[in-house]
């Protein structure tokens, strides 16, 4: 068994985040319930979440339809992230090593690769619109914005948890009341815009793309939501974080979203911060130009959320092939090593803002949803919440190496959406399945996906000996606590 169960953490003061990929015992559970809401409020108070609002109205979906899916795509996407924040205070443990109760100790390294596509594709898109709004704003070199952005983003990540929560406090605090003014001044007219009726409506095509988008918007959290609640004392209500978070991540992603949608189809901004800086500069400058930066520094502490998510990720996928001890150097080097990567990519894509986020939350829909269906049915359907928590550290625990159900039902929600994608274009290619086809392109897959997943692994679910497991159970409970005692 490798040592992630008993090093000793250091002090919640500490500079730079101990602890990685290991558990939390509970006299280091120093978090509070209250910052759940403003993190992943400010999570979705930024920069990314406006040209969201770009993808409906550019297929001519009206302001009005356009805000009736963005509501309930991300009412959707919100509620399996919200289920999964829970799971925190629960386990204690990173999203992803829990999933090793599914997939197995080897086995999770699947779910892993995918994940870690995740948060590659948002930083890429993150570097990609700052580099572009920014450029347009303000007329800045895109490749310093983009070099200063990543090098913020991965020092936010290095310095770990509670940093990330404090900064993304301080910046809603100040963000929050501009974005309030600039709001109001749209609704009051004083932002200006006009816009032609005849060239919006209503296609089902064009609905579904914009639902969909927004559910993978909050989707797309899940594999790393439950790592900022992880050091949340245990007896914390699983409701209590349920509701904080969805009231927080659902809230600000809707108003953005929203605002989006009326800065494409008012103004014709086809760029989402430079659309913003014109809105706010009309109703009084500089409240545009203040509102611009403010929003593009919440990307950028978005930017360190996806940096330290993608880097429990990679040391759990090492940790599955070879036990590994995760100290704060592996953390650092990891993170430096993305932060190159990100950059690269980023640096290579020629596409526009509005279809690089589009591109990269279908397919990041298409991957995480077999993942999160197998994950929250097997913790609130078939465990109910009850792990042996020193057997995900080893591979000759009761989790074995490779969960079959896991694995299958992975492969099962993966296959299933194949016929029923509707791909962007990407480069030169395209794909749409011929289930979409003969729905008019109506893009429903992930739902497919999500159903077919969530069924074949409640069916193998029902052969797993759970009077087995409660004996392991209680036996790493022990375990646990003689090796972190009080």
């Amino acid at each position: 068994m490798t040592n992630n169960l008993s090093e000793t953490g250091s002090p919640a003061t500490r500079l730079i985040e101990a602890r990685s990929i290991d558990w939390v015992p509970e006299n280091e559970r120093h978090g509070k319930l209250w910052h759940q809401g403003p993190l992943w409020f400010l999570g979705n108070f930024q920069y990314f979440s406006i040209p969201i609002g770009f993808i409906g109205p550019s297929m001519g979906l009206s302001l009005g339809w356009t805000i009736v899916a963005s509501i309930l795509g991300i009412a959707v996407g919100t509620i399996f992230m919200a289920f999964h924040a829970s799971q925190g205070p629960t386990m204690g443990l990173p999203q992803l090593i829990q999933s090793r109760a599914q997939f197995g100790y080897r086995g999770v390294v699947v779910p892993l690769l995918a994940t870690l596509f995740t948060y590659l594709a948002f930083n890429v898109a993150d570097t990609v619109l700052l580099s572009e709004g920014l450029g347009s704003s303000f007329g800045w070199n895109p490749t310093t914005i983009a070099v200063l952005a990543t090098v913020a983003g991965a020092g936010l990540a290095i310095f770990g948890h509670d940093w990330l929560h404090k900064a993304f406090r301080i910046l809603l605090y100040v963000s929050l009341p501009v974005m309030t003014v600039l709001t109001v001044g749209v609704i009051g007219g004083a932002a200006g815009g006009a816009w032609d009726a005849t060239q919006y409506g209503f296609t089902w095509q064009a609905f579904m793309a914009q639902f969909a988008a927004c559910a993978a918007y909050n989707i797309t959290y899940a594999p790393y939501v439950s790592d900022y609640s992880r050091y949340l004392p245990t007896s914390t209500p699983a409701r209590s974080v349920i509701a904080a978070v969805f009231i927080g991540a659902s809230s600000s992603a809707i108003w953005l979203i929203a605002l989006g949608a009326w800065l494409s189809i008012a103004l014709g901004a086809t760029d989402g911060l430079a659309g913003l800086q014109t809105a706010g500069n009309t109703i009084f400058a500089p409240l545009g130009d203040i509102a611009a930066l403010l929003s593009a520094l919440a990307l950028i502490a978005t930017m360190g959320m996806n940096a330290y998510g993608g880097m429990l990720t990679v040391l759990t996928t090492i940790d599955s092939v070879r036990p590994i001890k995760p100290k704060t150097t592996a953390r650092v080097v990891t993170i430096l090593v993305l932060a190159l990567l990100w950059y690269l990519i980023a640096s290579s894509i020629s596409a526009g803002s509005v279809a690089t986020v589009f591109s990269a939350l279908t397919l990041m829909l298409y991957i995480l949803v077999p993942w999160t269906a197998t994950n929250l049915v097997d913790f609130f359907v078939v465990r109910k919440g009850h792990y042996a928590i020193a057997d995900l550290f080893t591979p000759h625990g009761i989790y074995g190496s490779w969960g079959w159900r896991g694995l299958t039902a992975f492969g099962i929600g993966l296959l299933t959406e194949i016929p029923f994608m509707v791909l962007p274009t990407i480069g030169d290619w395209s794909y749409i399945g011929p289930a979409a086809t003969a729905l008019g392109d109506v893009d429903i897959a992930w739902l497919v996906g999500l159903a077919t997943a969530s069924i074949a692994y409640l069916i193998m679910g029902r052969s797993i000996d759970l009077n087995a497991e409660e004996a392991e159970r209680h036996r790493s409970d022990e375990q646990l606590s003689s090796k972190n005692p009080g």
